[in-house]
């Protein structure tokens, strides 16, 4: 397990880190989320003794990380961190080599994992000669080869297509079944959604909300309204108290309401109105949920 024990670092006047404390466990994956400046990269660098601590600790399994323990961890920063002139196969198996595999191991996994992510044909192929979608791809190839206990990355699906997201969600869910820990932060909150059970928000390098998703969202302090209507007046709102707009398109609405408003009042508001073709109520959505505790 990854445990980050109130962990502190300023940069100048900027307090970057004001006490974070959070974990990961072995098998989970974390969507590690908060507004740009919040301290994510500064906090990911200090995993990897990239970035000093002015206080705090960074440890693994309950003790201070040592160096032969970074070597089984993995990390794809969100800037390029691989050599733009070196041909992809060969630079990937010089990172397996440098977290301590064998030459001959090292090849192999890096071939593996090539062909695992469809740039077994670009081996030869200088990085700088790749589109960017597999410029990171080979980059999540080089953060897996040696198979880390622990995988940090840094805006993974950063301005990747749908079919390379997708690939890349899938090779994640499996590296956490495989056993890793695996954190990682992106400002594509649908799709952290739809592959995190574990989450952890931070504004001002302070932990905001931590805990899993479901469980952050019933606590909330807001619930979603959704109705489709038929023959409503353009302008029709429900009277209950608690309730605001959100969004109004083409006769359906999005609505906020309390946790305690009762949702069988818009119901039956909406019912004397016009007729009900759609309701649905529940938690916030995560992005409604993000907006909500970073709201300043």
């Amino acid at each position: 397990m990854l445990s980050i024990v109130d962990i502190r670092r300023r940069f100048g006047e900027v307090q970057a880190l004001d006490g974070l404390a959070f974990s990961v466990a072995r098998g989970r994956m974390l969507g590690f989320l908060g507004p740009n400046g919040a301290g994510k990269t500064t906090t990911m660098r200090a995993i990897f003794g990239l970035a000093g601590l002015d206080a705090g600790e960074v440890l693994w399994d309950g003790r201070a990380v040592t160096h032969r323990q970074r070597l089984g961890f993995g990390y794809m920063p969100e800037e390029r961190g691989l050599y733009p002139r070196m041909p992809v196969g060969e630079q990937i198996a010089y990172f397996g080599r440098l977290h301590g595999m064998s030459s001959a191991a090292a090849r192999a996994a890096a071939s593996a994992w090539l062909e695992r992510l469809g740039l077994a044909d670009r081996a030869a192929a200088k990085l700088e000669e790749l589109s960017h979608g597999n410029q990171q791809r080979a980059q999540l190839a080089a953060a897996l080869v040696h198979e880390p206990e622990l995988l940090v990355l840094d805006e993974p699906f950063a301005g990747l297509d749908p079919v390379a997201v997708q690939t890349l969600a899938e090779m994640l869910l499996g590296e956490a079944e495989r056993g890793a820990a695996v954190l990682f932060s992106s400002h594509q909150l649908d799709l952290v959604e739809d592959i995190c059970e574990d989450v952890v928000v931070i504004d001002h390098g302070r932990v905001v909300a931590d805990g899993t998703l479901d469980a952050l969202r019933r606590r909330s302090r807001h619930r979603r309204i959704e109705l489709r209507l038929d023959g409503a007046p353009g302008a029709w709102l429900p009277h209950v108290a608690g309730v605001e707009l959100v969004e109004r398109h083409n006769g359906s609405l999005r609505l906020e309401a309390g946790r305690d408003v009762d949702p069988e009042l818009v119901l039956a508001d909406a019912e004397r109105t016009a007729k009900v073709v759609g309701f649905s109520y529940g938690p916030p959505s995560l992005t409604e949920l993000f907006l909500e505790l970073v709201e300043r």
